[in-house]
């Protein structure tokens, strides 16, 4: 697949423009982001999703369309299981929930800045080196087994190197002051909670590339896709946020499901890198429609799963 230049400024103009737009309709007049607005906001950035995943299959070819939407739902469905983590940093600070969404888009944005310098990273020592592979499969195993042994622990939201770092470059009021970074205290430049909470997500979005990188790796080593999706996932994530609020502590099975697909794409990062060594016959191969068809059963079966439980837990309940 041959991106050019003009292709990859267009594709950033492009979200560029659609950020631009969120912060014209949206975050001009502060205000809570109501379920239904939530819901509209992200319908349009599927759409959109679905609109780009479209022209990519269109002019490059199926196999790209398919490692763009199946990379975009492996994105976005790793994304969800980050919310509960968003939810515990809002709270921990006490965000106004006028100003979340801005919280969460200027987070975002660093998040997806400072992921394309992975992605940028990743794509070259790809590029040079086979057993990179490996070392991808390796941390998506280890991601998995992680997930699944630390299911059940208190969630916990406890500052990062980054956060403290940002405390020790300047004092931080203890109050909010609308939605400005910094203001002046008797001559002399604070922070605001506000910086700080932006700091915090932004950090820990980073934090979750460490597997969510190498899994879209698995999928697909073309970095125009692997930025793509990761855009879309991420510019869709903050609306999700509002819109499926304490939803997201029902889904008690989605840990199970994508330390599943994780181990499936790191075992598939496995098999590529013997390929190119030349070690296992060509047809013990996972080719992406059997990816695409792997996570689509998998995150339907933990979501159903869990809304089941969510429901039988809630009769309980009443019956008590």
């Amino acid at each position: 697949m041959t991106v050019p230049l003009w292709l990859w400024i267009a594709t950033i103009g492009g979200l560029l423009a659609l950020i631009a737009l969120d912060l014209v309709i949206v975050d001009r007049k502060p205000h809570e982001v109501t379920t239904g607005e939530a819901g509209r906001w992200v319908v349009f950035y599927i759409s959109c999703a679905i609109a780009f995943g479209i022209g990519v299959w269109i002019f490059a070819g199926h196999d790209p369309g398919v490692e763009f939407f199946t990379g975009y739902i492996t994105e976005y469905s790793l994304s969800v299981d980050n919310l509960f983590i968003f939810m515990i940093i809002m709270t921990s600070f006490k965000v106004p929930a006028i100003h979340q969404h801005r919280v969460l888009l200027v987070g975002i944005l660093l998040a997806l800045a400072l992921r394309s310098v992975f992605i940028a990273i990743g794509a070259a020592l790809i590029e040079q080196f086979v057993w990179v592979f490996f070392l991808f499969g390796a941390v998506l195993v280890w991601t998995a087994i992680s997930m699944l042994r630390g299911k059940g622990e208190d969630e916990e939201y406890h500052e990062n190197a980054v956060t403290r770092q940002v405390r020790r470059i300047a004092p931080v009021t203890d109050d909010y002051h609308g939605h400005r970074y910094t203001v002046k205290i008797n001559g002399k430049r604070t922070i605001t909670p506000m910086l700080l909470v932006i700091v915090a997500i932004g950090s820990a979005d980073l934090l979750f590339a460490v597997d969510s990188i190498p899994a879209i790796f698995g999928i697909t080593q073309e970095a125009f896709l692997v930025f793509t999706a990761n855009a879309f996932a991420l510019m869709g994530l903050r609306q999700l946020y509002f819109l499926l609020g304490g939803l997201v502590t029902k889904l008690v099975y989605l840990t199970y499901g994508l330390a599943v697909i994780l181990a499936f794409i790191g075992a598939k990062l496995f098999l590529h890198a013997l390929h190119e060594y030349h070690v296992v016959p060509d047809w013990l191969d996972i080719n992406n429609w059997i990816s695409l068809g792997v996570i689509v059963v998998v995150l339907t079966v933990t979501t159903v799963a869990s809304l089941a439980k969510a429901r039988r837990d809630e009769r309980k309940q009443v019956t008590a």
